[in-house]
């Protein structure tokens, strides 16, 4: 590759700007926003954040520690990106189920820095016998170590680094009250996207990647992208493929073609989604029918039905939680164009 051409990638990447398509490709992995500017949408937990780096960085301190929680696909991580670039330290990214074992934990907390930034996602899955190890790091700054086994098992204390331990967790319900109460800095929860916000990223995304987008493109996938940036995104490079490869313009027309051919309906539904409606529909009546019942129904995990599909089809009001099982609504029947039981069917009236 040539200097002239290496040059222009740069100068591409720095100005985060689409270039020729020749380097566009070299771009497909900067969608994640890196200033606050570019970050659409989550304004209450944005302006939290800028108060609390500002504070800290006026006493000459670390931020304190945070956790993030909601669905997939928010911008949980990014934001800890943000954080980390706002207080120009370096961050340290892990996951609770990498750390299998207190040296885990140890090696990564005393290789910090002062002021670095642990990022821990998934922190729900961290073994509680290691969390208890985390509760001195985070509330006293020091790390409590056993040597040795029986009578002769002895305590060394070691003095840690000021960081700030930033978290995400999809379900915040099983991390332990103590762990909880130790982020205080904030915990916060992200919300979906509405579909202007979601234009609006996507509008920064096709830019970058280099693909001239309409209106009314870009307004369908808003539509059916399930509230979540991620999947925006997702759809839009797909999208992308399709007009590349069958030489179309990136219209409303190529979009409805590419997200049919993932099996996408106009309500943004996936294949998942609207068989798990219909077991519901048919196999139970409509409901109500235990998690555990409907996994097996379907051949799926439990996680999966609470972590992927629930969420999306409880904004849409097409099912309900009741204390017996998960039940459909008139609008999911409308929906999947199913006769709705009779005492659902005065509600579409």
């Amino acid at each position: 590759m040539s200097s002239q051409k290496n040059k222009k990638i740069r100068e591409a990447k720095e100005k985060n700007t689409p270039e020729e398509s020749g380097y566009v490709s070299f771009l497909d992995n900067e969608l994640r926003p890196s200033s606050w500017q570019d970050y659409v949408g989550q304004k209450a937990v944005k302006d939290n954040l800028k108060i609390l780096i500002q504070a800290a960085t006026e006493r000459g301190v670390p931020p304190e520690h945070v956790l993030f929680y909601g669905p997939p696909g928010l911008g949980k991580t990014t934001l800890a990106h943000l954080m980390a670039k706002e207080t120009g330290r370096a961050i340290k990214i892990t996951s609770g189920p990498a750390i299998e074992r207190i040296g885990d934990l140890a090696s990564i907390l005393t290789n910090l820095s002062a002021g670095d930034v642990l990022f821990i996602d998934e922190i729900h899955r961290l073994n509680k016998s290691i969390e208890e190890v985390l509760y001195p790091a985070m509330e006293s700054g020091v790390l409590d170590i056993i040597i040795g086994k029986g009578p002769s098992a002895r305590t060394i204390q070691l003095e840690l680094p000021a960081f700030t331990l930033l978290a995400a967790t999809t379900r915040v319900a099983m991390i332990s009250s103590p762990l909880r109460s130790r982020f205080s800095g904030g915990v916060f929860r992200l919300e979906f996207y509405n579909e202007d916000e979601i234009a609006e990223i996507l509008r920064r995304s096709a830019k970058i990647i280099g693909v001239k987008i309409e209106d009314n493109a870009e307004k369908e996938i808003a539509k059916r992208s399930r509230f979540t940036p991620r999947t925006a995104n997702y759809f839009l490079k797909r999208a992308r493929d399709l007009a590349q490869v069958e030489g179309r313009p990136l219209n409303r027309e190529t979009v409805e073609l590419s997200l049919k051919l993932l099996g996408v309906d106009e309500k943004g539904l996936s294949p998942s989604d609207r068989k798990l409606l219909e077991v519901i529909a048919e196999k139970f009546a409509g409901g109500p029918v235990g998690l555990s019942t409907l996994a097996a129904a379907l051949s799926e995990e439990e996680a999966t039905i609470e972590e992927f599909n629930e969420p999306y089809l409880l904004q849409l009001g097409f099912i309900e939680r009741t204390a017996r099982g998960r039940a459909l609504t008139a609008h999911a029947y409308e929906h999947l164009k199913k006769k709705p039981p009779a005492n659902l069917q005065k509600k579409l009236l």
